[in-house]
């Protein structure tokens, strides 16, 4: 019999399944709470940082001082936020914008992210090439992967100069972290449950690369980032190399 390969041990294949954010329908307040936890999560455990290096990669010395950021599934709009305080300090006037698909959660993001539309991020309404930088963080995961290609050619679409894909690495340690420490931090059961399938939902480094070079034909820059994070990174100077065919189903 055939030993199993060390990384199939030490590595969780990756799953499918149901978390509440995949419900537009969720109860409204139980998402809010969720949404909190996730921003709880973010500042804690590297998801807002992950965002922050990748764009502050994008900086340099010829940077335009004004730009402008796309964030793609919103959520509480703490991303953002919390570009634009870091863009200041560069110099640079960063206005920001989401999108989210429930209406609930794009109003209570508004104060955070910037205005907030309610759109599919599988047809986003902005013209081509009409936002400097488009991002969604943890978003990508919840998508299988045809719809994740056709998610990541929008992004590619909108964007004039780069998109900044982060997500989670997936670990058992992660697993096992944001479990014992959802405790610690008050998370919701709901949102424990969530966090707990997010982790094994995510990418390796490896996986992330391939799926953003088959659905845009740009090899991106992925790198790990503390926190059990990935993020994968490209010019949007080209067009994407194959039309995706828009899937009839929802998540």
């Amino acid at each position: 019999m055939t030993a199993p390969r060390a990384e199939s041990v030490l590595v969780p294949r990756r799953r499918r399944g149901v978390e509440l954010l995949d419900d537009p329908a969720a109860d409204g307040a139980l998402t809010a709470r969720s949404l909190r936890d996730i921003a709880l999560a973010n500042r804690w455990f590297g998801g807002t940082s992950a965002v922050l290096a990748a764009l502050e990669e994008t900086w340099d010395a010829t940077h335009p001082t004004r730009q402008t950021m796309l964030d793609v599934g919103t959520g509480a709009g703490d991303i953002p936020a919390r570009a634009r305080d870091r863009a200041a300090v560069r110099g640079i006037r960063l206005t920001t914008f989401g999108v989210d698909r429930t209406h609930g959660v794009a109003r209570d993001a508004a104060s955070a992210a910037g205005p907030t539309c309610v759109a599919d991020g599988l047809a986003l309404p902005f013209a081509d090439q009409s936002v400097d930088v488009v991002t969604c963080s943890q978003v990508l995961h919840h998508f299988a992967d045809e719809r994740a290609a056709l998610l990541l050619r929008e992004m590619h679409r909108v964007a004039a100069r780069v998109v900044i894909v982060a997500d989670l690495r997936r670990s058992w340690t992660a697993a096992a972290g944001i479990w014992t420490a959802s405790f610690a931090l008050g998370f919701h059961p709901v949102s424990r449950h969530d966090g707990v399938l997010s982790v094994f939902r995510g990418y390796r480094g490896a996986e992330l690369a391939e799926l953003v070079e088959r659905s845009v034909g740009v090899v991106p820059i992925v790198r790990d980032r503390p926190g059990f994070r990935l993020t994968a990174c490209w010019p949007a100077t080209q067009p994407a190399t194959q039309p995706a065919a828009r899937p009839a189903t929802t998540p």
